[in-house]
């Protein structure tokens, strides 16, 4: 008997501790494991998906494929193994072969692999292309899988293009030499080499097909290619291209659709109209084409993209299939008869199906809470459909979509590691702004939340602005590690933001920071006053990107935060317009060129208002951020010292626009937290 008392001491000890949670750390967000995009296979039996095991030393990362059935009646299992990351899978159309993306045995680009699970055994290598191999696609037939490579201007075989690299390795001056618009993009120079679309037959020791050897656009300077998908016959491709890239300093390029045999010869031009044509796929039956589109060059800040169907081949009857859904489209994914949709609606992705025929519309998803994404549908009756699913409390895992219950889980990765921290569920708040509209925020409460106590308030602001918060997984800035130290955080979606219909995003015309600054002052005071365990006379507010760009705002007409924090934000409108990768939609947005008569450059440009800034300041950027480029972070640095303002700079030499490596990731947090400590406790 004393013996089983002990044993039952001991099991009630491990119990209480099995059952004791602690506040997430940045170790435990980091390490826990990032569930890729599932892909179903044709005939719905299974799902294949990568699966990254990170490490802070990136050469100890794993990222391999993994395959569950999708009814599971068995547990993931790991399909390819080794450090070398697996991407960018595809099933062949029997459902016996996958094609994916690797760069292994010391090979100095990516190139294409195919396995047989069938019959298991090693994956083969397709591609030998000098340019690397991505984003392979079987053909409806199963004999041939087209992928993309990037190549230098009129070097369509191989050969050449192998030529060409080994000639620029030679030459012993540095210099970029630019004669179009844009020059960079994101966090990299742009250079002359353009995407190419191959097709290569899977049977071994085949040779590649330059597709646009004898196209005509690809000559043209202004010439970008941006998704391709094979015709339901396998004889031809669609892509998705602008030939007017060139002209995006003084207008919206525009991308059409165009059409090009397999056996070779010039591409025809199917779509003619100024809207946008992007990501083309068909119909099973093969009587539609589908594409996503938007409106162009319109003097708006912001077009929803919109689902439309074209008779295939006649190219004839557009109709736009989401015509009664004010709401944009993240993915979509064909399925017999009908197509899933991704659809961002307030604070959420949720799913929707339209009738291909008859455009029906039918709200798929249950669940009040979470985030749908990178939907995937068998070609069967019924379908079977798989995703992605995430939460504030939740990183994302593959679930099986079903009408019965929203959805049940494929994977359950993190399952374990997240029963041990405690994470609070986003909580939605609204209220009336002075402009009359309607305000949505998000508000975490702090591991150990107690309500009878007072916290400090962190308002945290989005990007974008075409953004919003979700109730989703975030890396860059984490609900729950942000609330942690013990703060009351609130994130506003402000006017600008996207899910709330297409006007709500365009109503940020001309108005770039103080409508927004507004609703986010109101709503922070909104909240102090409804809820009691918020202390008022504690406020700091931060963001990234659009976020940084209005926290300075902040700074020059608010001075009742006690501390802010600006990633990544402009400081001067002007010189942001000078500097970024992407200007047009700067002019569109403040009312035309910064040397025009628009008032929006002068009065909503936190520059202006320097001699106001008086509220101590964390300023961080990346180096390689050509997007909000290093020196709107430097002036902004150059006027707080000026001001006597209490400030910190922090650059990343090896980050663009966002912090993505782990020990950088770590640091930031770990200053974001001490700056907040020093003004808030």
């Amino acid at each position: 008997m004393k013996r089983i008392a002990f044993y039952l001491l001991l099991f009630s000890v491990h119990l209480m501790f099995a059952q004791s949670k602690h506040a997430i750390t940045h170790e435990d967000m980091w390490l826990l494991k990032r569930v890729g995009t599932p892909a179903i296979s044709p005939d719905g039996k299974w799902v294949v998906f990568s699966v990254l095991e990170p490490s802070y030393d990136s050469k100890e990362q794993i990222n391999d494929l993994w395959i569950v059935p999708s009814d599971a009646s068995a547990p993931p299992r790991k399909i390819t193994a080794g450090k070398a990351a697996e991407s960018s899978y595809s099933w062949s159309p029997d459902s016996r072969f996958i094609a994916f993306v690797a760069k292994r045995d010391g090979e100095e680009e990516s190139q294409i692999y195919t396995l047989n699970l069938a019959q298991g055994g090693e994956a083969q290598k397709l591609t030998k292309l000098s340019g690397g191999a991505s984003g392979p696609k079987w053909s409806p037939d199963g004999s041939k899988i087209l992928f993309t490579s990037e190549v230098y201007p009129l070097c369509y075989a191989d050969s050449t293009n192998k030529k060409m690299i080994e000639e620029k390795k030679k030459i012993k001056y540095k210099a970029r030499v630019y004669t179009n618009f844009p020059i960079r993009n994101w966090d990299h120079w742009l250079d002359e080499k353009q995407t190419h679309v191959f097709v290569q037959s899977v049977h071994p020791d085949s040779m590649a097909l330059n597709l646009f050897s004898n196209v005509a656009i690809s000559k043209e300077a202004g010439f970008s290619f941006f998704s391709a998908s094979w015709t339901p016959d396998s004889k031809h491709i669609v892509f998705a291209a602008s030939t007017n890239n060139n002209t995006a300093a003084y207008q919206e390029p525009t991308s059409q659709l165009f059409s090009i045999s397999i056996s070779g010869g010039d591409a025809n031009q199917i779509t003619s109209s100024q809207e946008n044509y992007e990501n083309p796929d068909f119909s099973l039956d093969g009587n539609y084409l589908i594409c996503i589109y938007s409106q162009n060059n319109n003097n708006k800040v912001y077009n929803q993209n919109r689902i439309v169907r074209f008779d295939w081949p006649s190219m004839k009857n557009k109709i736009i299939l989401n015509s009664k859904l004010d709401r944009p489209i993240q993915s979509y994914s064909v399925a017999p008869n009908k197509l899933y949709l991704a659809v961002e609606d307030r604070g959420h992705n949720v799913i929707y199906t339209i009738n291909i025929s008859n455009s029906g519309l039918t709200k798929q998803s249950k669940e009040s809470i979470g985030s749908y994404s990178n939907l995937s549908c068998s070609k069967t009756t019924p379908e079977i459909v798989v995703g992605n699913y995430e939460s504030a409390t939740m990183p994302p895992e593959v679930v099986r979509i079903t009408e019965e219950k929203s959805h049940y889980s494929l994977s359950y990765f993190n399952k374990v590691k997240l029963s041990e921290l405690e994470l609070n569920p986003i909580e939605e708040i609204w209220f009336n702004s002075s402009r009359g509209k309607q305000i949505r925020s998000v508000l975490v409460k702090p591991a150990g939340f107690d309500a009878s106590k007072k916290y400090p308030l962190l308002v945290l602001i989005h990007g974008g602005p075409a953004g919003a918060w979700l109730d989703n997984w975030s890396y860059r800035w984490n609900y729950q590690l942000l609330a942690k130290p013990g703060y009351i955080l609130l994130a506003t979606d402000f006017t600008g933001s996207t899910g709330y219909g297409e006007k709500f995003s365009q109503d940020i015309a001309l108005d770039p920071f103080k409508g927004p600054g507004d609703e986010i002052n109101e709503a922070a005071a909104d909240a102090i006053n409804r809820f009691a365990f918020i202390d008022g006379t504690k406020q700091a507010a931060g963001g990234a990107s659009y976020g940084g760009h209005l926290a300075n705002w902040l700074q020059a007409t608010t001075s009742h935060y006690k501390c802010l924090i600006s990633h990544a934000g402009l400081v001067n409108s002007i010189s942001q317009w000078g500097t970024s990768d992407a200007i047009f939609n700067r002019e569109t947005m403040n009312g035309g060129t910064p040397w025009s008569a628009s008032k929006t450059w002068k009065e909503q440009n936190p520059f202006m208002y320097a001699d106001q800034f008086k509220t101590p300041m964390l300023v961080t950027v990346g180096e390689l951020d050509y997007r909000v480029p290093v020196n709107n972070s430097i002036e902004n640095w150059h006027i707080l010292q000026r001001q006597k303002v209490p400030s910190k700079l922090i650059v990343f030499p090896e980050e663009n626009h966002w912090i993505l490596k782990a020990e950088n990731s770590r640091f930031f947090y770990q200053e974001v937290q001490a700056w907040l400590e020093k003004y808030l406790k």
